[in-house]
């Protein structure tokens, strides 16, 4: 079977480009990947039948031959570097809370910077 690497893949569109050890671009769709898979990511060794497609070729029955590079967990912040930033977000959300508590929503330019600190955590969090 033809091994390669991933190329990229859109979760949101469910399918991606392998590029096979010959150089070759094959398509690879989310019904391909094994059980319990739903996304592969850019740089990771996979295993794979190819058939023709439509379009050229696609990749069938995947087989995942390595874990994939964890990028975020490479970049991870030291733990102290974190601890005033989360308690920073805490104090952020309390205030949002309370102002919800009272009925009130904050304003788009507010609710948009909390979401993208609530973001920025939650990567570093999840590497």
């Amino acid at each position: 079977m033809p091994t390669g690497k991933v190329k990229w893949y859109d979760t949101e569109k469910a399918f991606g480009f392998v590029t096979s050890d010959e150089g070759e671009d094959v398509f690879v769709h989310v019904s391909a990947l094994p059980e319990g898979t739903t996304a592969l990511k850019p740089g990771q060794r996979i295993e794979f039948g190819i058939a023709q497609g439509r379009r050229g070729n696609q990749a069938l029955s995947v087989r995942l031959l390595e874990a994939p590079p964890s990028l975020a967990k490479a970049a991870r912040r030291d733990p102290d570097d974190l601890v005033p930033i989360v308690e920073d977000l805490i104090r952020l959300l309390d205030g949002v809370g309370g102002a919800l508590r009272r009925g009130r929503y904050p304003d788009k330019a507010s609710g948009a910077k909390v979401a993208a600190v609530l973001r920025a955590v939650a990567e570093d969090l999840d590497a």
